[in-house]
């Protein structure tokens, strides 16, 4: 298996994905930055603190002229405006420069703050992803789109942001709470029906080694995710085009996630509306109602939820206008054609989501 992965923009090499069993290797890897000179702000929260950032720490002062830790409490409430401002705050006081560097430690939450206060600070300085969520390791932390939400309007704020290193570290995915690492089944199953059927039925067959976190079996399969995200990611940098694919059930899911009071993890939500674009594909005659009963059982294997009680059709398809993937007042939504294919589509009607939505709510 390949632990590196060189991802390029516009074909000139941008930076590398690298994934590990450990961060033994997180050393060698900053000293190409030759950050001796330099200072390194290592952002994190509440969660991922107690549990890595003093290794992490240890090992990125050995490699710079010192370091800054910046800790705000877990929650995607708190992925916002004010602890970005809080964060510039950190580094003015502590006279960080254009040639500094921020460090992302932790779950996409972190990953896209930091990358944002990156992109933004100084009109833009250097950062490193150290994603430790399945979540960020297989999506968030890959492809520079950095944002924060803005008055619970999920990632409305944001920019594109190349980072120079994503180091994964996959023994952290043993660490995580089952729900969390559910979560984040939730953006590996998205990668399969988009793009890869072959990876789509080698989830489905080993369901049981993956969940009982093999370190062999999550080793590929965050290395084929990131294949399939590096691919689409390299064809269209700033989602223009075929990026929009790897929206697949966000248009629902942000809805339901916001409706929901963000009460309900991404990743879930983003299967819920997995479900409800499988439904309208369906309903358009473009695949067998079987697969959505297949779709069913593999989140079912994975602990995630099929289903949400006390949201209204209405109400989420009021909220699929306010989000960020409209085009002239025209929402762009994903379907698919088959198993492994899907498409852009920007003639959804209203009536067409709330069929689609039948399946998800109780």
């Amino acid at each position: 298996m390949e632990n590196r992965i060189p991802v390029h923009v516009n074909g000139t090499a941008m930076y590398d994905i690298v994934m590990e069993q450990s961060f033994a290797g997180l050393q060698q890897e900053l000293k190409r930055f030759q950050l001796e000179d330099r200072r390194v702000c290592i952002v994190t929260d509440s969660n991922v603190a107690p549990l890595y950032l003093k290794e992490v720490e240890s090992i990125v002062s050995s490699c710079c002229q010192e370091t800054f830790p910046f800790v705000f409490s877990a929650g995607e409430e708190n992925k916002n405006l004010d602890t970005v401002r809080n964060l510039y705050e950190t580094l003015i006081l502590n006279k960080f420069d254009r040639h500094d560097y921020l460090l992302a430690l932790g779950g996409g939450v972190v990953g896209d703050l930091c990358g944002f206060a990156a992109a933004t600070y100084l009109r833009g300085i250097s950062f490193i992803q150290v994603p430790t969520t399945l979540l960020s390791q297989v999506d968030s932390s890959i492809g520079g789109k950095t944002g924060v939400d803005f008055d619970a309007y999920k990632n409305m704020v944001g920019a594109f942001h190349m980072p120079k290193l994503v180091y994964s570290n996959i023994s952290t995915l043993k660490t995580l709470p089952d729900d969390q690492f559910s979560s984040g089944m939730g953006e590996v199953i998205k990668h399969g029906l988009i793009r890869d059927q072959e990876y789509y039925k080698w989830l489905k067959e080993h369901a049981a080694q993956i969940w009982n976190k093999d370190s062999q079996s999550l080793m590929r399969m965050v290395e084929i995710s990131n294949h399939i995200k590096r691919e689409v990611v390299e064809k269209d940098p700033t989602e223009q085009g075929d990026r929009a694919l790897l929206n697949l059930g966000h248009t629902l899911g942000h809805a339901i996630e916001k409706l929901a009071d963000f009460k309900l993890l991404h990743g879930h939500c983003v299967g819920l509306g997995c479900i409800g674009a499988m439904a309208i594909s369906i309903n358009r005659g473009m695949i067998s109602p079987s697969e959505l009963s297949s779709l069913y059982k593999i989140m079912e294997e994975f602990h995630m939820p099929v289903s949400v009680r006390g949201l209204d059709a209405s109400d989420i398809i009021l909220l699929t206008k306010s989000d960020k993937k409209m085009d002239s007042g025209i929402i762009r939504f994903i379907l698919l054609k088959q198993i492994g294919e899907a498409y852009v589509d920007k003639s959804v009607t209203e009536v067409e989501m709330a069929d689609g939505l039948i399946p998800i709510l109780e």
